[in-house]
This record gives C-alpha cells, structure tokens and sequence, in this order.
C-alpha cells in the first residue's frame, strides 16, 4: 500500500469497515477538512464495491483511507486483518493509492458525538458509521497538517 505523503493533494474518500456497514466520509486535503457522506449497507461483496465503485467515479479520490481496528492496547484481532484484505482489494480493483489509519474508538466517539447533538439512539443507525468515517478522515488530516508543520 502507498505511503501517502504530507504535500498528498486532491479528494480523500475514507471508510470505517465493518462487516455489515461501511461508512464513508469524503474530505479535501487542501482544506483539511472531512464531512460523513454516507453508509453502505449491502451485504454482498459485489453490491459493496459496486457502491464504492459509484463513489469513486463520483468524488475521483487520490487517496482511500482505511480505518484500521485494533484492540486498545494496539494488538491487532480478527477484524484488523478483515479490514487490511478490504484495502488491499480497494487497491487492487481501484488502483487509487490507500493508506491505513487507526480507528481505536471512532464508533464509539461518532455515538457520542450525535447523541450530544441531541440525535437519539435508533436516528444513529443511518449515520453513526458514516460520522466514524469522517472522525478518522479528519484525525488523519489533523495528523498530516501537523507533522507538515513540525520541523
């Protein structure tokens, strides 16, 4: 997988994968900035790439980021290696660059975060994953812009 760089330009599509949902957010690097776009809930392979396949064509990414789940000590479990086949297979279907993020707590935090926008329980189904995406789209840009200004 790419290594993408500080000076990394243009559309970032960013996905917090799940075996049931995927959510997916979209932000810009030059402005730093990540919004949630939306969930995938097909549950075959070929609906789900099919719908990232629209995605792709739509937004023209240079990056795909990829939420990478671990344990909270870091260790890696079952559904870390699920979610390093799924980039690799973004990579290779897609041939845009990816790079993993890590995604420790994001659901958990995008919860949080819509239940202190007043938005209850059973309303977060449709938007927790995509909010996810974006949490870890818009760590990883905050990330970037700060080892771009460390000497």
């Amino acid at each position: 997988m790419a290594i993408p760089t500080a000076a990394q330009a243009g559309t970032i599509l960013a996905f917090d994968f799940g075996t049931r949902r995927i959510g997916v957010a979209v932000g810009e690097a030059e402005t730093g900035m990540a919004h949630p776009l939306t969930t995938i809930a097909a549950e075959r392979k070929d609906e789900r790439f099919g719908a990232i396949g629209k995605l792709i064509a739509e937004w023209r990414p240079t990056l795909l980021l990829i939420g990478l789940p671990t344990h909270a000590d870091g260790s890696e479990h079952a559904m870390t290696a699920s979610a390093r086949r799924f980039a690799r297979s973004l990579e290779g279907r897609f041939g845009i660059a990816v790079a993993l993020a890590d995604e420790r707590y994001s659901t958990q935090a995008a919860a949080e975060a819509l239940h202190e926008a007043g938005v209850g329980a059973r309303e977060q189904r449709g938007v927790r994953d995509s909010v996810a995406a974006q949490l870890i789209l818009q760590d990883w840009l905050d990330q970037r812009d700060a080892r771009a200004r460390t000497p």
